[in-house]
Formats: C-alpha cells, structure tokens, sequence
C-alpha cells in the first residue's frame, strides 16, 4: 500500500511508520521536519506545513494517516487537497470527544461534544480540544464519506511515550510510584504498539467509522499493582504526590471516560497485550538508555 503519513515521526506516529514499515508498505511522510528528522532515512519526506499543505497536491496514497490533526483549519485544509488524491482517510481522534463524561459502557454511537458558538478554528487551547477532534471528524466524513475511520483513544503508554512514564521510570530505578488519582479510579489505556498495529489494520482494510481503541477497565490500583508486579521488590507507592499528571477528578465527574466499550474496536482487529507485559517492556527501553518524554499538559 502507499501510505501518507501526517507526522510520524514521534511517539505513537513513529510505531505507526515502523508497523507499517514492517508490513512492506510504501511510506511517505508529511511533516516539518523538525522533529527526530534523521528518523526512517530511507523513507520519503515531504517537508512543509499543516497550515499549508499545498507540497500534497502533487501525489497520490491509496490512504493517508492523520497523527497530527488538532486544528480544525488544518484537517480541513488538508482533506481539501488529498480530497481527490488518497482512497481512505485515517483520523487520529480521541476518546474526549464524548459528551458524557459520566456515563459507563459508551458506544461509538454515543453523544459527542458540540462546537462552541464563535469558537475560533485556528486556535488550540485545552477547552477545546475535545470539540476540535469532534469537529474534525466531521470534516473528514463529510468529504471522504465512508473512506473516514477516526481511531478515538486515551492514554498511550510504552516506549517513546509520555503517559505513565514516571511509573515507568520509577520501576526502572526501585523509585516509588506516585500516582494522584484514586485507587479505585476506573481507568483505560493502550499500549502504544497495539495502537499502532490497528491504525494500520483499519487503514490496509479501509474500515470505516470511529473506534473506542482502548483497553478494558481496570481501577487504578489494580493497574498499578500488575506494573508493580514485574519487579522483585515491593515498590512503595505514593497516592498524593506534588505533581498530578493524571489531572483526573477524585469526585467521580470523568469515571465515564474510561469505561467505554471497546467491543467494535476488538470486531475489527484490536489486539491487547497484557499490562504487565507493556510495563516491563517500559522498564527495559527506560534501562537501554532512554528516557520518556514529558507530559503533553
């Protein structure tokens, strides 16, 4: 397959280029190169701007994955010049994008946010970022139609990603784990690899529609303890740390967020690895030298 990469060459994009890679796809990346830019030499860059995508009006993807879509001028900007030029549009979405941030077991189906009256498309700021991603959905689906697939997830971990990585790195250095929410906290995430592995699967099969791409629920502290797990000592753990980086509500008012049924998702592919699996494959790239990049806010 040719596959147009918006992004791609960090965090979750960079296991997307290195699956499909893997698969024998035919990679073009759209970027500013500013970013790891020696990053995959033998693939093809094309170096320029989501604000002005103009350079890609002058190829053609059998599909495009959309890693860096938050702007909504942006997206729209860019589904106006692949419009006629890729025959499937993968949108990396998220799992803010629902209404209710109460209700456990949402499908696909379920409300989304609406766009804010007199909200400006060009701005980003962490208010609107859910009505950004709903919005670009909606661009997309009206252009591509049912060659749209938006992969709605939450938190990433593993190698080359922020979230959890100060358990991470407290497991790779017998440090403690802090954690700020809730022990009984309900809690989804997704190892960085599985998400990748599906972006491409919905891709190469052109599936459409949105996707919850998360794990199942667990309470916070059940996940911590099947980290905690894959090392000899008992680690202690800190539940009121100096620094929140969960930002998670202990009243309950997000428990929704992260009890969302991820049934369609698995239909069509999704494969999970275990916790503790991720966890030590965390610890061994934290040990190799590496270091997880800081949280996004």
């Amino acid at each position: 397959m040719r596959l147009l990469v918006l992004g791609g060459t960090k965090n979750l994009g960079r296991h997307l280029v290195e699956s499909a890679l893997r698969d024998g796809h035919e990679v073009t990346l759209f970027n500013r190169g500013r970013t790891n830019p020696d990053l995959f030499g033998d693939v093809r860059r094309i170096v320029g701007d989501r604000a002005q995508p103009d350079a890609l009006a002058a190829g053609e993807w059998d599909s495009v994955v959309d890693m860096s879509g938050i702007l909504v001028r942006d997206v729209r900007r860019s589904a106006e010049v692949l419009r006629d030029r890729v025959g499937h549009y993968t949108f990396m979405s998220s799992i803010a994008v629902y209404a209710s941030k109460v209700i456990p077991g949402q499908t696909e189906a379920a409300e989304l946010l609406s766009w804010p009256i007199g909200a400006p498309e060009d701005e980003f700021s962490m208010e609107l970022y859910g009505p950004s991603k709903v919005r670009c959905e909606q661009v997309l689906t009206s252009v591509f139609g049912p060659a749209t697939s938006a992969i709605r997830s939450g938190f990433v971990v593993g190698p080359y990603n922020p979230d959890f990585g100060n358990w991470g790195e407290a497991l790779a250095t017998s440090g403690t784990l802090e954690c700020a929410a809730r022990p009984d906290q309900p809690i989804q995430l997704i190892d960085a690899r599985d998400l990748a592995d599906f972006l491409l699967h919905v891709t190469v099969t052109k599936a459409s529609g949105p996707f919850n791409a998360v794990s199942g629920t667990l309470p916070m502290a059940e996940l911590l303890d099947a980290w905690r797990s894959v090392v000899p000592e008992q680690l202690p753990i800190n539940w009121s740390p100096p620094t929140d980086r969960f930002h998670l509500p202990h009243d309950g008012s997000n428990d929704g967020t992260f009890q969302l049924d991820n049934s369609r998702a698995r239909t069509a592919g999704l494969n999970l690895r275990p916790p503790e699996q991720t966890a030590r494959d965390y610890i061994t790239w934290i040990r190799t030298g590496n270091t997880p990049p800081p949280p996004p806010h």
